[in-house]
């Protein structure tokens, strides 16, 4: 096609300049040399010659490996054993032929390195998993597992497996041999028990063994005997559950060590004992929700707020004899409307502390003359509202809080105007626009205090929470720190610790602390220093507490099995907190002395793969060699690309009309 328009350009050019033409000097050629250049461009674009460049690629299979480096492992594995499998399988040059090879290791959680310590405390063999298949989607290719079968946190990985995509080579690492063992498999106790009752112990016993057997279970309480009981159990009845009711006779952080005699034959007895802590204390929150009508909130609420065992959360209709409120200590007021009236008059009566929560349904009417802490013009114009979080927030720790998936409520448009000292905790976002509007705000005035949600269907937060984190605890920790603020009766903390009362051995203790100035903004220039304690050690450790953001962190480390009191003081100030926290001495990948070999085997089969022992990694390496499924594919890919730039032949040929019609014109020529 090129050829040809060349032809026809020469051909058409010559009939034009030089066909019966008397003049045919050197003028002509110049102009037909011009006019051969425009057509044969103006050809070009018609015809749009262009190349294809076709590419063929092989692309190989992923081969994932994937290694436990939980401490078992270290424990149960010969010394360079890990090491000679992972070398047999990465440095196999025919593997790395037909495979791409990546390595990782797993223990909490997947970790994307060729590097193995053996020293990660907890085990989760089916997040690992997952999170392969979510990293490989769209890949066919195996996953070679060197692990002791043993998962300690997470789902259950042989029942997760119904969502395994990927075939699972599991390579078993310590010893297929089964030891006789009774073990104490699990202990679900509260964390808080009130003074002067009794808390239950649930406590889950297992066998492993083919004889009966007969041994008795105690339960002590910093060191004083209060539960004996028996434990018969065989190969036919392998498993007892023992619940016992013990006495909270004082206040405090009590020590619970659980034990079961181990047997005669018996290897491993760490898992023979179990030790837990329970806080006694006198003190007990009746809060009251008042709604005129049912809401999946209203529960929500509730579970959240009764997951902490210190407090207790009532029902009621607005219509309530108010004498039944004599105790409650915090009201929830669930979209008031006209029917609150004699819950309001008796709230201003008492000055008790209120948590209102209003949208589509509130009657602002009649809410805007009920309280004077804030008020609303509502459009009566339903819209969704997501939470912004207010990073200045300083009335209680929020770091570790992230809102930025969290759904959007429902409430009516309007200006919001709050009427005392408050603090915003979530502020406004409609359609992707930040509102100068609060979503949630705590107030106070007179040592009286009051927070206002503007919207509802807050279950939804509680449920995103769960799907975040696998867990209601992100929610419900939120709401009981609003829930502490507002039954709290002295004014405002400048100072305000976070931590927990107790810490398995495994978990790393952490102490944060808040700090406001006298205007209540945090000031990031405050020097705090942490002083703490063993009971039964007469040295103090004193350590600065350092800035992380917007506050404060002391990390005590690996602290060893005790109990601790500790003082947090601000310098140059008399502001000073003091807490007290244990720390339980306990393993849980010490509950386990032989491999779960069976559970891999059956995870190998429901996903297509084999399982093998660590003295055969040469046949599972002829069997991924041999096996079809994972042969290279070989793909091509065909690249269409333009002859020409379209921009310069019209360049070319607008320069070449130009200077003929020039030419012509200068040489009187039509």
């Amino acid at each position: 096609m090129v050829i040809l328009a060349a032809i026809s350009s020469l051909m058409i050019v010559l009939f034009q300049y030089f066909y019966r033409q008397k003049n045919k000097g050197k003028l002509q050629i110049v102009l037909s040399f011009f006019r051969f250049l425009t057509l044969f461009g103006l050809f070009l674009l018609l015809i749009n010659p262009k190349l294809t460049k076709q590419e063929v690629i092989l692309e190989k299979a992923n081969l994932m490996l994937l290694i436990d480096d939980s401490s078992s492992i270290g424990e149960h594995s010969e010394e360079g054993q890990i090491d000679s499998i992972i070398n047999a399988i990465t440095g196999s040059s025919a593997l790395n032929k037909k495979f791409n090879i990546a390595q990782y290791s797993f223990g909490e959680r997947l970790n994307n390195t060729d590097s193995v310590t053996f020293t990660e405390p907890k085990t989760d063999i089916a997040k690992a998993l997952n999170s392969l298949n979510r990293i490989y989607v769209k890949s066919q290719g195996p996953i070679i597992m060197l692990s002791d079968g043993n998962s300690t946190i997470g789902e259950d990985y042989e029942f997760s497996s119904t969502n395994q995509e990927l075939p699972i080579y599991p390579i078993v690492i310590g010893d297929t041999t089964s030891f006789e063992d009774i073990r104490i498999e699990q202990v679900n106790v509260n964390s808080y028990a009130f003074l002067k009752n009794k808390f239950p112990i649930e406590v889950f016993v297992t066998y492993e063994g083919e004889a009966s057997i007969q041994t008795e279970l105690s339960i002590s309480i910093d060191g004083s005997k209060a539960y004996t009981t028996s434990v018969r159990l065989g190969p036919d009845n392998n498993t007892q559950t023992v619940n016992a009711l013990l006495n909270a006779t004082e206040v405090g952080i009590k020590n619970i060590q659980i034990k079961i005699e181990p047997l005669t034959r018996e290897r491993n007895t760490f898992n023979n004992q179990r030790q837990i802590a329970v806080e006694v204390i006198d003190e007990k929150t009746e809060i009251a929700i008042v709604s005129s009508f049912s809401h999946p909130d209203i529960g929500a609420i509730k579970k959240a707020i009764e997951s902490n065992e210190q407090r207790t959360v009532s029902i009621f209709k607005p219509d309530t004899d108010p004498e039944v409120f004599e105790s409650t200590d915090l009201f929830i007021l669930y979209q008031p409307n006209q029917r609150f009236d004699p819950i309001f008059k008796y709230l201003q009566k008492r000055k008790l502390h209120t948590f209102t929560i209003t949208g589509p349904s509130t009657d602002w009417d009649f809410l805007n003359l009920a309280q004077k802490a804030y008020t609303k013009n509502s459009f009566d114009q339903t819209e969704e509202v997501t939470p912004v979080l207010d990073h200045g927030f300083s009335l209680f720790n929020i770091n570790d809080l992230n809102v930025d998936q969290y759904p959007p409520l429902e409430t009516n448009l309007g200006e919001v105007l709050v009427g005392r000292s408050h603090d915003i905790l979530f502020g406004q976002r409609i359609k992707g626009a930040e509102m100068n509007e609060p979503l949630l705000v705590l107030t106070d005035a007179d040592l009286q205090r009051d927070a206002v949600l503007f919207g509802e269907h807050i279950w939804k937060w509680r449920m995103q929470s769960y799907r975040e984190h696998q867990s209601f605890n992100v929610f419900d920790d939120l709401m009981g720190k609003i829930i502490l603020y507002l039954t709290t009766d002295a004014s405002k903390n400048r100072l305000v610790l976070d931590y927990k009362s107790q810490y398995l051995g495994h978990e790393n203790a952490k102490i944060l602390a808040t700090y406001v100035d006298e205007s209540y903004t945090f000031d990031p220039n405050a020097s705090i220093n942490l002083t703490f304690t063993k009971e039964g050690v007469d040295d103090k450790i004193q350590l600065p507490m350092l800035l992380k953001g917007r506050y404060f962190e002391a990390d005590l480390g690996n602290l060893s099995a005790g109990s601790y009191t500790f003082m947090v003081q601000v310098d140059n100030t008399n502001i000073l907190k003091s807490g007290k926290l244990t720390s339980i001495d306990f393993e849980v990948e010490k509950q386990f002395l032989s491999s779960n070999y069976k559970k891999l085997d059956r995870l190998a089969q429901s996903t297509g793969g084999t399982l093998f022992y660590n003295q055969n990694v040469d046949n599972l390496i002829d069997d991924l060699l041999r096996d079809n499924k994972f042969k290279p594919i070989q793909k091509s890919n065909e690249n269409v690309v333009s002859l020409i730039d379209f921009r310069l032949l019209l360049g070319i040929i607008l320069v070449a009309l130009s200077t003929e019609w020039f030419i012509r014109k200068y040489n009187g020529l039509t």
